[in-house]
């Protein structure tokens, strides 16, 4: 008796093996898509830490009195605050309690941490919430119409 299948010389039907050659990628390629995440998570890439020691974080029109502006210094965020009496201060933008990023609150002349109520008074000393100490002071020169903000030595 003659068999009515079209099998092939190497023992599948031609389709089957399609399917099966594409449900494998399928599965290889969903399991790289978990494991590659989870290894640069684990295995991060190494960013170089700008060399330079000063930055302009903005123009001298830009910033009224009473104002803070996040500016990017390097590769973290920090913090360049008008005071109501037009000093001009900089501090890191970073927490020290969990690294979140500060803000400047011109209401109540504070830089402010919203994670967990931390605030900093403008001389970037803890008063009050977790943080365990000050924030990072830079120092900030005025040239010309620019802001410069320079890091400590």
């Amino acid at each position: 008796m003659e068999s009515s299948d079209h099998a092939q010389p190497g023992g599948g039907q031609p389709g089957r093996r399609w399917v099966n050659i594409l449900l494998g990628s399928g599965i290889l390629a969903s399991i790289a898509s978990f494991l590659y995440p989870a290894i640069r998570y684990i295995i991060p890439t190494q960013v170089a830490e700008s060399t330079s020691r000063s930055v302009v974080a903005g123009k001298v029109s830009e910033l009224k009195l009473n104002t803070g502006i996040i500016f990017k210094f390097g590769s973290k965020p920090a913090l360049l605050v008008h005071t109501a009496d037009g000093v001009w201060r900089a501090y890191s933008a970073v927490c020290t309690h969990l690294n979140c990023t500060v803000q400047y609150r011109a209401d109540r002349h504070d830089i402010w941490c919203a994670c967990h109520n931390g605030v900093y008074d403008l001389t970037g000393r803890n008063i009050s919430g977790p943080p365990p100490r000050p924030l990072e002071e830079f120092e900030v020169h005025v040239q010309g119409e620019e802001v410069v903000v320079t890091r400590n030595a």
